[in-house]
């Protein structure tokens, strides 16, 4: 298994108080500013093709980024053709990790029922998780997607927001979506202003913290440059 990173915009930034201030706005200062980019990523399981979420919709602008690459051409630079992708995680609903669902002509698309109702989703190839595999490690559902790839049931960030980890050598690989933007906020215990189920987000936020602190993880984030390094790096995620 290989997981591989889609690069599609650099050089952006977040202030403090979008990143820390979902409890408590006073928790983060305007003036403090962290590094943006986005980022999706793929899992070459050697017989599949798997993307977790595909950017925004190909032709996009991302206010304040610089493009690297719309998501097919990134993906292409990586060696693969839109035809090999057998499955696809969407890990919610928001348009720069869904916008390019519709590429991919042989893709299973899995995405939590509540997300593929608000994007009204039809078709045989949408599978409205319904994560009957139970509990994986401190999450109660889950859905086995391959060997050693679980689609994980996360509310909070999204009323249908699920997160996918892959395990690699003993490692576990975790592709959050946005259940925190940059590492800061998940060494902070601090959730964002995006949210739709704000109990349920930090409900979702503490079972992920619990998991780093019980696993070795690569912590592998959308919207910062440390989802880049961490992978490349092979960065295990330490808290406290």
């Amino acid at each position: 298994m290989e997981i591989k990173v889609v690069k599609l915009f650099e050089g952006g930034s977040f202030n403090e108080e979008f990143l820390f201030g979902g409890e408590n706005k006073a928790d983060g200062r305007k003036d403090v500013m962290y590094p943006g980019s986005l980022q999706n990523f793929l899992i070459d399981t050697g017989s599949e093709v798997i993307l977790v979420d595909t950017g925004f919709p190909a032709g996009s602008e991302f206010k304040g980024y610089t493009k690297i690459l719309d998501y097919v051409p990134a993906l292409e630079a990586l060696g693969y053709k839109p035809e090999q992708v057998s499955k696809i995680l969407v890990t919610h609903k928001h348009g720069d990790h869904s916008g390019s669902i519709g590429c991919f002509p042989n893709a299973k698309i899995y995405i939590g029922p509540e997300d593929a109702d608000a994007m009204k989703l039809t078709g045989e190839n949408i599978i409205r998780a319904t994560y009957p595999d139970g509990p994986y490690h401190n999450f109660p559902e889950s859905q086995k997607i391959a060997d050693g790839v679980y689609f994980i049931k996360a509310r909070g960030h999204t009323k249908g927001n699920s997160i996918v980890i892959a395990e690699k050598d003993g490692v576990y690989y975790m592709m959050h979506g946005d259940v925190t933007y940059v590492d800061a906020a998940l060494h902070a215990n601090k959730l964002s202003i995006v949210f739709e189920d704000l109990p349920a987000a930090r409900e979702t936020l503490d079972r992920v913290r619990e998991f780093v602190r019980n696993n070795p993880t690569i912590y592998l984030s959308t919207h910062t440059p440390e989802g880049v390094s961490n992978l490349e790096g092979k960065v295990i995620m330490k808290l406290d």
